[in-house]
This record gives C-alpha cells, sequence and structure tokens, in this order.
C-alpha cells in the first residue's frame, strides 16, 4: 500500500478511494519524550556541577581571606609575647630570688615586680619556679588561686625550660581552672639552669572574636586536640580518635585538666562529585567536610592554616549550605527552562499534528459523504416498510386499549363489592357483643319478673334500651370507620368507659377473676378519644382475653385491666393466663380477617379494627406474650384534662381495684 511520512493510505471499500490517515508515530513520540528525559538530567547536572564550582571558588576565596587575617591575628599576639619571659628572666629580682628563695624581702621584691610586669603586659600571670618544680613567686601571689607554693614537674613546659630550651604548651590550671598558653624560659647561671620563668596567656579572646562570624573558627594542638573554639560545643574535642599512648600522657600531664577528650564527629566527604570537586577547584589546605551524623550534620568548607611556633592548626569552616541552596536554585531555574523549551517544541509539533488531523478529516469527511448517501437511499426503503408495520401495532394496540380499560371498570366495581363485604362483615362482628348481651339481660328480666323484683328487672330495661341506643350508635361509628365521616375527639374518662363496658360484659365475667389496677382514686385519668370508639376497643380486647380463657380453661383464670399514667400518656394494659400468642401469629395479629380462632367464632376483623381506632385517637395498640403465660394487650394514649361534670352514665357499675365473682 503506498504511503508517505505523514499519512498512510487507507482504503474505503464504500467509495472505493483511498484515505490517508496520519501515521501512529507511537515509537517517534517515545523515542523523542527519552531524548527529553536524557537533556534534561544533562542538563541539570552540568548546571548543578558548574554552580557548585563556582560557589565553592567563590566560597574558598572568602573563607581563606578570613583564614588569614585570623591567622595573623594570633600569630602577633603570640609573638609580641614570646620575648616577655626572657626579659623577666635578666631580672635581678629573679635572680636574687632564685639564689635565697626563703628570704622574704626577695620574694616581696620578686612579687611585686611581676605583679607590675604581668599588669603591664596584660597577661593573665607571670611566675617563677625553682629547678626543684616548686614555684617561688606570682603575679597572683595575694589572689585567692595564687599559684605560689604549687609543684609544676609534671608540666611539659617546665621539662622543656629545664633541658634548657624554651618551653610551649596550651592547659588548663590545675590551681585557676583557666585554659591558657604557657610559654616558659629556662633562668640560668653560666651553663646551669637554676629556674623557669613562665608567662600565662588567655587566648579565649580569639575563640571570642570568631564567635561573631558566620565560620566556625577552631584551633587544635599537634595532636589534634580541638583547645580553641568559637563553637563551644567542638571544644576539647579530637579531630581523630587519639592513640592509647596518648591519651595517657594526656592524663599524665593533666593538659586539659578534668575535662573528657572526646572525637569530634567529623569525616571528609568522598562522593565522587565531592572528589571532582576537590580536584578542580579546592586549593592546598582546603577540603569538604561534615560535622554530625544522620540528618543534623552540617556540611562545611574547611580553610586550615598552620599558626604559632607549637605547630598548631588553625581551622575556619564555612557552610556550604548556602553554596547547595544556589546550585539547587541555579539546577531548578535550568530546569524549568528547559522545561518551557520542551513546552513551546511540544505546542510546535501539536500544532502540525493538528494541521495534519484536520486535513485526514477532511478527506474522512468526504468519504463518510459518499457513504451516507448511498446508504439513506437503502434506508429510505427499509422505512417505508417499517411504517407500514407501524401502522398495523398502532391498530392492535388501539384494541388491547379498549379491552384494558373495561377490565379496569371491572377492577373498579369489584372493588366496591369487597368494601361492602368488609363493612358487612365488620358489622356483624361488632353487633355479635351487644346482641348477645341483649340476650343476656332478657332471660334475666324474665326471671326477674317471674319472682317480682321489679326494681332489678327495671335495671335490666334500662340496660337494653342503653344497649339498643349503643347498636345504634355502632352502625354509625362504622361508617365513620369506613371513611364516611371525621369523627370528633374529647377528653373521656378511662374509668367511666371501663364502667359500661364492664357492666356490659358481666354475665361473661361471673366464672373469672377480674383485676382492675390504677383506677383506685377516682375519678382517673382521662383521654383524647371518642367515648363510643373507646368502648369498642376495650369491648373487643376484654372479650378476646375471655374467648382465650375459655380456649385455654386454666386452673384459675384471670383477667387484668391496669391503667397508668407516664407523662403526658396514658396505658390501658389488658391482661390473661390463657396459652398466649403464637410466635408466628404475633406479627398478623392487627391484619383484616387474620384470626387464630376457629371457623365460626370470628371474622379476624376486631383487632384490625381496634388498632385503626387507637392511630385515629393519635395512640398506638401492641400486643406481645407475658413472661408468666398468657397474652398482653396495651393501648397508649394521649393524656387528656378531666373533663368537667363527668360521672359514670347510667347501667354502669362503678369497679372496685379487685373484683372477684
Amino acid at each position: 500500500m503506498p504511503h508517505s511520512d505523514d499519512f498512510l493510505a487507507v482504503h474505503d471499500p464504500a467509495s472505493d478511494r483511498l484515505v490517508h490517515a496520519p501515521g501512529d508515530g507511537g515509537g517517534t513520540w517515545r523515542g523523542f519524550a527519552a531524548a527529553l528525559a536524557v537533556g534534561l538530567v544533562v542538563l541539570c547536572s552540568l548546571t548543578w556541577l558548574v554552580s557548585m564550582q563556582r560557589g565553592i571558588d567563590g566560597l574558598q576565596q572568602a573563607t581563606a581571606t578570613r583564614a588569614d587575617r585570623y591567622a595573623a591575628t594570633l600569630e602577633s599576639t603570640l609573638d609580641r609575647y614570646e620575648f616577655l619571659p626572657a626579659l623577666v628572666s635578666l631580672h635581678p629580682f629573679v635572680h636574687d630570688l632564685l639564689a635565697a628563695p626563703g628570704d622574704p624581702v626577695r620574694v616581696a621584691a620578686a612579687n611585686r615586680y611581676l605583679s607590675e610586669v604581668n599588669r603591664r603586659a596584660r597577661a593573665s600571670a607571670t611566675y617563677v619556679i625553682a629547678a626543684s618544680g616548686l614555684a617561688l613567686a606570682a603575679s597572683n601571689h595575694d589572689e585567692p588561686g595564687s599559684f605560689v607554693g604549687t609543684d609544676y614537674r609534671f608540666r611539659p613546659y617546665f621539662q622543656s625550660a629545664s633541658r634548657g630550651e624554651i618551653g610551649r604548651f596550651y592547659a588548663i590550671g590545675i590551681t585557676s581552672d583557666e585554659p591558657g598558653y604557657y610559654i616558659a624560659q629556662p633562668v640560668k647561671v653560666g651553663a646551669r639552669v637554676v629556674g623557669v620563668t613562665v608567662v600565662k596567656l588567655n587566648l579565649e579572646w580569639f575563640q571570642r572574636a570568631g564567635a561573631g562570624g558566620a565560620e566556625p573558627v577552631m584551633v587544635s594542638d599537634e595532636h589534634g586536640v580541638i583547645f580553641l573554639s568559637s563553637v563551644p560545643a567542638w571544644q576539647y574535642r579530637t579531630l581523630q580518635p587519639l592513640p592509647s599512648e596518648l591519651q595517657t600522657e594526656l592524663d599524665r600531664t593533666r593538659q586539659y585538666h578534668d575535662r573528657e577528650v572526646r572525637p569530634l564527629p567529623l569525616e571528609a566527604l568522598r562522593s565522587p562529585v565531592t572528589q571532582w570537586l576537590g580536584r578542580t577547584v579546592l586549593g592546598e589546605g582546603a577540603r569538604l567536610v561534615r560535622i554530625g551524623t544522620g540528618s543534623n550534620a552540617e556540611r562545611y568548607l574547611e580553610i586550615s592554616r598552620k599558626v604559632g611556633p607549637a605547630d598548631w592548626t588553625m581551622q575556619v569552616m564555612a557552610a556550604l549550605d548556602p553554596v547547595l541552596a544556589s546550585a539547587r536554585n541555579a539546577t531548578i531555574g535550568a530546569a524549568l527552562a528547559y522545561a518551557c523549551m520542551c513546552l513551546l517544541l511540544f505546542n510546535w509539533r501539536q500544532r502540525r499534528q493538528r494541521a495534519r488531523d484536520i486535513e485526514y478529516g477532511r478527506r474522512l469527511l468526504e468519504a463518510a459523504y459518499d457513504e451516507l448517501e448511498r446508504r439513506v437511499e437503502a434506508r429510505t426503503a427499509d422505512l417505508m416498510a417499517i411504517n407500514e408495520q407501524l401502522e398495523a401495532e398502532v391498530a392492535e394496540r388501539t384494541r388491547a386499549e379498549s379491552e384494558l380499560r373495561a377490565a379496569q371498570d371491572e377492577l373498579v366495581q369489584a372493588s366496591k363489592l369487597a368494601a361492602l363485604g368488609q363493612m358487612a362483615a365488620g358489622i356483624t362482628h361488632e353487633l355479635n357483643q351487644p346482641l348477645a348481651a341483649l340476650r343476656t339481660f332478657s332471660d334475666n328480666t324474665r326471671v326477674l319478673l317471674e319472682r317480682g323484683q321489679l326494681d332489678a328487672a327495671a335495671g335490666n330495661l334500662v340496660a337494653i334500651a342503653d344497649l339498643t341506643t349503643r347498636m345504634g350508635k355502632i352502625t354509625g361509628q362504622l361508617k365513620l370507620f369506613a371513611g364516611k365521616a371525621r369523627q370528633r375527639r374529647h377528653a373521656v374518662h378511662v374509668r367511666a368507659a371501663l364502667d359500661h363496658v364492664l357492666a356490659l360484659m358481666a354475665p361473661r365475667l361471673a366464672h373469672v377473676t377480674l383485676k382492675v389496677e390504677g383506677l383506685s382514686q377516682p375519678p382517673g385519668p382521662a383521654v383524647w378519644a371518642d367515648e363510643l370508639k373507646l368502648e369498642q376497643v376495650l369491648l373487643n380486647l376484654i372479650g378476646n382475653a375471655l374467648d382465650a380463657l375459655a380456649t385455654a380453661a386454666p386452673h384459675a383464670p384471670c383477667v387484668e385491666v391496669a391503667v397508668s399514667e407516664h407523662g403526658g400518656t396514658v396505658s390501658i394494659a389488658v391482661r390473661d393466663n390463657g396459652t398466649g400468642i403464637a410466635a408466628d401469629a404475633l406479627p398478623r395479629l392487627f391484619e383484616p380477617f387474620f384470626t387464630t380462632k376457629e371457623i365460626g367464632q370470628g371474622l379476624g376483623l376486631g383487632l384490625a379494627i381496634s388498632s385503626s381506632i387507637v392511630r385515629e385517637f393519635g395512640g398506638q395498640l401492641s400486643a406481645a406474650d407475658r413472661p408468666g403465660g398468657g397474652a398482653q394487650f396495651v393501648v397508649m394514649l394521649r393524656r387528656a384534662p378531666a373533663p368537667e361534670g363527668a360521672a359514670p352514665r347510667d347501667g354502669a357499675t362503678s369497679i372496685s381495684p379487685t373484683h372477684t365473682e
């Protein structure tokens, strides 16, 4: 297939044409990106190396200048005091003292002379030591830490002077506990050394002078022990571990008294880059070092200079962090500039690629347009066939919708018949109790009339009249329950409603033990409810308890009614000691037409209607098994203020806390 560097020729079978597509270029892009990455690494490396080289070179020049100045200052101080002990050794007071060390007059004259010389020379101390090593006179003879009487035979500067040489030594004084530089000169009579004159210089001013600078300054002796340092933590540390014999010598001469001499964690940087910089940039007496361990280590440029006649070494440390930061910033700047250049190059390449894509899209669009014309012709024929099929489906759907509407009308009619059947079943269930009570009262009235008990018969007739009124109200209440009218709620005495219910059910309660709790103090609590509906609920619950006792036939059948108040609510609990509620029946107790009674004994609407009535009052009806056996139904209603003038209705019997017949 023919192709070019920029496009691939692609044959379109629909239009029988060649469409040139841009090349993939994936390998080219990957190679280009790799080359850019290598260039970035090389540029950053070179920038960092050049920046480090220039930074270290400038730092070295500045630090070397300061190091030379520090060294010259220290050298001039040491040279200025070098001749002082020699001059003191020539004075007659000193020779007289050494000739007669026990003469108090000569001792006093020597002490005055030494004090005057020390004051004018501004030295720390000036003193004379006998050949035996005992200090005979000193400039501080009248001070608490006087050197007079101290044996200095163990000091190396005394030992050197005793051999006729000049003794030089830096140590911490065993008497004053102050560090200083000791210069000792032998006092000779002929060729014999008869004593030693010593001048002690305090050089701590030097480390204090270096403390104000940016570079730490330290001076170490010929053994590598740092005895002067602008960093207090470095003083009396060693540049490298001391041999055991040298450590023993330091302990013997008590050079640093009770100071612990430990190695300073200093090491030269040995990376390949550091070694390259050392060969190309650093001069003699300069190196890159690190002081410290771990992440706390500090990196320095160390400039060393030899100072003094005692073979001391002075090191000036210049921090490398500014140089590293400058190199890092330069590297970041170079990387950013390189990235900008790469972005410009990438943008140019993208624009070029976009132009190629546009050309490819134009050619592809032409091919697609030709293909579209061909497909439109084919689809037009398909659409005509589909249109005919849709017309047939529309006719079929019209017929199905007509049948669906007819079925819906039938379902509506069936729903109406079901509602009428449910209402008739409810009326039948609710009238069963009053009808049974009417039959009982009628039979009792006939017997009472035969016995001539007219008062009792009259009471039964009043109860019969009350029951007929109640039956009329039940039919009206069932209409309201079906949703035909809204009920009116008002404050109802629980005691009055319960009195009426117990009066209606007195014949059925004759053979059970009835316990009423919580109503011993009249008039008792009141709730928001409808009086007739509340009686209907209590009638259903007590009737169900009696039915359960009749089925279970316990040894001592008992029905309990407990009324209690809890803040803004009143609970009415109806309990029995029957067999209780089966676990599988408990979740379905309040469903319509669900019953656990035998066929013909109930329709399963009593609890459903009672639950609905309680919900209308804003309360709740619940059921549970009792731990000791039997069932418990609890009605929770909102508490209401007691109605004025409320009293038990005619025909009702006042209840007592425990009623047994």
